[in-house]
């Protein structure tokens, strides 16, 4: 077995736990007598499904961000940086436009629909317009990053957009929660939302996993094997469409962790994008899990938002990396 799904698999059975127990009141599983009240209900209907979210948005972002890295030959690739999951949230914030003028039956799932719709569109834009030139260095890198930029800047500008004209205080709260990215108040009904759509992108992004070994020999030779490019990229889009859409309806924009999880367990692997994608999903829910567990004990006044931290871990650890492809170590 992968020696990096092992080591991340025993870091996750050591912060499910951990996650459980933690928060501004501490549950001591050994007292005597239960340490809070209502401790079983505390841990069953808030922390048990903060927890189960947090590792599938985790493990979505860092498979789509290992099968990004893989497609593209580019380690800068990241779902957050190309306007993936910017436009996601632009989704959802159209929700809370449009989703009024639904029938109560479709009104329930506008949210993630539109969610999953921006991811979708993102993904294709970035695959049409650079996804064809990726040579993992030199112009490919900046083609990559000026249209990712490009597909960011234009979903940040419709969401401020929303944002001013918000039609009510309740609608402008929300549009605030979904990019600030945040697990707090998460029940079950979300879980049961995400779970689905970040399994079905699970099955589409490992279905990728042999075209994307083909591929690091060059397009040409990869064709010459039998790849299908159009198979391929539509596979990248449904995959990754769904496993971000879905976590950016569950927990809004939670940045970097396709960017920084792949670099972590790529030294632990053979390199091979296939290799790289479930030590990512297991790696992902565990960067995603740890931070939110720490959040939620910061001796802090509001609870710090779980996006809002991982910028904070994720803005260095892109300018290292850019550093140390400037000097030709990546």
């Amino acid at each position: 077995m992968n020696r990096a799904v092992l080591v991340f698999a025993g870091l996750l059975v050591l912060l499910v736990p951990l996650s459980l127990l933690a928060g501004r009141v501490w549950i001591d599983p050994f007292a005597a007598h239960p340490s809070v009240p209502n401790a079983a209900l505390i841990l069953m209907e808030l922390r048990l499904p903060r927890a189960v979210l947090a590792i599938l948005v985790g493990a979505g972002l860092g498979t789509a961000g290992a099968a990004m890295q893989g497609y593209l030959r580019n380690p800068l690739a990241d779902p957050g940086l190309f306007g993936i999951a910017p436009m996601a949230a632009l989704g959802a914030v159209a929700s809370f436009w449009f989703g009024a003028l639904l029938p109560p039956a479709l009104a329930a799932i506008s949210l993630p629909a539109f969610a999953l719709a921006g991811a979708a569109l993102a993904m294709a834009l970035l695959a049409l317009i650079a996804g064809r030139t990726a040579s993992g260095a030199g112009g490919g890198i900046a083609l990559f990053t000026l249209a990712g930029l490009m597909i960011a800047s234009l979903a940040g500008a419709l969401t401020a957009l929303a944002i001013t004209m918000a039609p009510s205080a309740f609608a402008l709260s929300q549009i605030v929660l979904w990019l600030n990215g945040a697990l707090t108040d998460r029940s079950w009904d979300d879980v049961w939302v995400a779970a689905p759509l970040t399994l079905a992108g699970f099955a589409a992004l490992f279905a990728a996993g042999r075209g994307l070994d083909a591929l690091t020999l060059g397009e040409e030779a990869a064709r010459s094997m039998g790849l299908d490019p159009r198979g391929l990229l539509l596979l990248l889009v449904i995959g990754t469409g769904l496993t971000v859409g879905a976590g950016v309806a569950a927990a809004g924009i939670i940045g970097f962790v396709g960017l920084i999880v792949p670099h972590l367990v790529r030294p632990l692997t053979d390199r091979m994008p296939s290799s790289l994608l479930l030590p990512s999903a297991l790696a992902g829910a565990c960067l995603v899990l740890a931070a939110d567990s720490t959040v939620r004990v910061l001796p802090m006044v509001t609870e710090l938002r779980l996006g809002i931290a991982l910028s904070l871990i994720g803005a260095p650890f892109f300018l290292w990396l850019l550093i140390k492809l400037r000097r030709g170590q990546i």
